[in-house]
């Protein structure tokens, strides 16, 4: 004969699992929309032509006068402009992905964990938006000044679109990820992982590491590299600074405390 007592169990699992993949569904959704809705926006306006054309201006400035970005596939001046309209809108978007994200785990978090999430969905959205700033307004000018002091007289730079999508592209997620430094910081400290002691300990191997991993993700100069590794020893400091304060301040309601009157 059947187990009924598994059936049952099987049977009061069920239910609260598809609940939730049709809950995770229609945050997906939503945040796809928002997505959707604001490249459509950008289409219109200022446009993706427009929109590369802003990607590209730090590398025209430091081009030779009358040298030009060129395209050696027949359909890159298509599909590139809308790669870089659906990257814009992902990132003006991500606000409202990060909220669907953080409104589908917050129902299972306690009272005390909810003030933990929160403020780090606001700053890692913060900090990811200061990093490709950063990268965009100040290390890109600086690297391609390099770059083009080097080339010779009888060269005539003239970069492939898609072969410089794929190179913004990866400095905006190397500078928006080493950006987050102080939410890895907080999170590994508050979940228990590490104490602040020994994130003190570790300050100078991470300031070797931090270095390291310029070297290996910026170009070969010296100033791309000491311009990720050293807001990264920075924003280190910063997030064990943060993460005594949220330490403090997300503590979970001890045992056996009277309840409030």
């Amino acid at each position: 004969m059947p187990d009924l007592n598994k059936e049952d169990e099987l049977a009061g699992t069920e239910q609260p699992f598809v609940a939730h993949l049709v809950e995770l569904r229609d945050r997906l959704i939503k945040a796809a929309i928002a997505v959707g809705a604001v490249a459509a926006v950008l289409f219109f306006y200022p446009g993706p032509g427009e929109l590369y054309d802003i990607m590209a201006a730090p590398l025209v400035a430091q081009l030779p006068k009358g040298a030009t970005l060129i395209a050696t596939s027949v359909i890159s001046p298509f599909l590139v402009p809308l790669k870089i309209l659906l990257m814009a809108a992902f990132l003006v978007a991500l606000p409202v992905v990060l909220y669907q994200a953080w409104a589908f785990v917050a129902p299972g978090l306690y009272s005390h964990e909810k003030k933990l999430v929160m403020p780090l969905v606001i700053s890692s959205t913060l900090l990811f938006f200061v990093g490709v700033c950063f990268c965009y307004f100040f290390v890109f000018g600086q690297v391609f000044k390099f770059i083009q002091s080097f080339a010779p007289k009888s060269i005539t730079a003239a970069p492939d679109i898609e072969a410089y999508l794929s190179f913004v592209l990866t400095m905006f997620l190397a500078f928006g990820l080493a950006f987050e430094v102080p939410i890895v910081v907080v999170v590994l400290a508050r979940l228990g992982f590490v104490s602040i002691a020994k994130l003190k300990e570790f300050r100078g191997y991470f300031i070797v590491l931090a270095f390291i991993i310029a070297a290996v993700i910026t170009p070969p100069d010296v100033v791309s590299q000491l311009s990720l590794a050293v807001p990264m020893c920075v924003l280190y400091e910063v997030g064990i600074w943060a993460a005594q304060i949220f330490i403090k301040h997300t503590k979970a309601p001890e045992e056996g405390a009277p309840a409030a009157h």
